[in-house]
This record gives structure tokens, C-alpha cells and sequence, in this order.
């Protein structure tokens, strides 16, 4: 069986490895390594985009780094309990026209006992930026 350590039920020392893992694994930019993540039948809700299923995902994610370049993310633990947690993040790119912008968002988490994510719902707004206003 596969699993994503850590496990849930989740300690504060816990989330905020877990939370890490992911800012990590997609600040990589790497599909296949973020899909992994995901259940196999996960649910998103990105944006107004809905997704389901860890193919879904990666093909997802693919054409996501194909526009938004030089991306960069920073995530915050905002709280969990048990199998569940709520994230801030913001994250920087700049588009094939080199306008940067800030993108900023909330999201829920689910987690299956194996620790893979089952469900992600996900509100992000973006803010155009100019360079000397990058943070990240």
C-alpha cells in the first residue's frame, strides 16, 4: 500500500512537516513528483477548475508550468485536526510576456490513513506585480 509520510492523525509537528513537503515538492515544478502526493481518485477544486483523479493532476500541473514561469511558493499552516488541515499560501510567476504576478489562496486538505491527499479545494486570486515587487 502506498503511503506519504507523516500519517495522519496529525500533530502541530506533523502539519508543519506536511505542509513543508508540499511547498517543497511543488516548488520543484515537477508533475510527476507532486502527483504523488494524491490519491489515485483525488478530488480538486482549483480555482474554477475541477479535477479528479491523480493523472487528471498531473496532466493538470504539466500545462500549469508551462505558463505560469519562474514560479516560486511559500505555504502556511493556518490549522488542522485529525486527517485535515487549512493552508494560506502565495506564490509568484511571470508569463510568457514577462508580466510577473502574485497569486494568493487558501486551501482545504483531505488525507486518506496512508497519508495521500484525497481531497484539495482550492481559492486563489492573482494580483499583477512589477519585478521590484517580488517577494519571493
Amino acid at each position: 500500500m502506498e503511503q506519504k509520510h507523516p500519517l495522519p492523525p496529525f500533530t502541530m509537528e506533523t502539519a508543519l512537516q506536511k505542509v513543508q513537503l508540499a511547498e517543497d515538492a511543488w516548488n520543484s515544478r515537477d508533475p510527476e513528483r507532486v502527483c504523488l502526493a494524491y490519491t489515485i481518485d483525488t478530488e480538486w477544486r482549483n480555482r474554477t477548475d475541477f479535477i479528479n483523479g491523480r493523472e487528471a493532476v498531473k496532466e493538470f500541473l504539466k500545462h500549469k508550468w508551462e505558463r505560469e514561469l519562474n514560479y516560486k511558493l511559500k505555504k502556511e499552516l493556518w490549522g488542522f485536526r485529525e486527517n485535515r488541515m487549512a493552508v494560506r499560501f502565495e506564490y509568484e510567476y511571470q508569463n510568457s510576456d514577462g508580466q510577473w504576478f502574485r497569486a494568493y489562496g487558501n486551501e482545504n486538505w483531505e488525507f486518506d490513513e496512508n497519508g495521500l491527499m484525497a481531497r484539495r479545494y482550492a481559492s486563489i486570486n492573482d494580483l499583477a506585480i512589477s519585478e521590484s515587487d517580488r517577494r519571493l
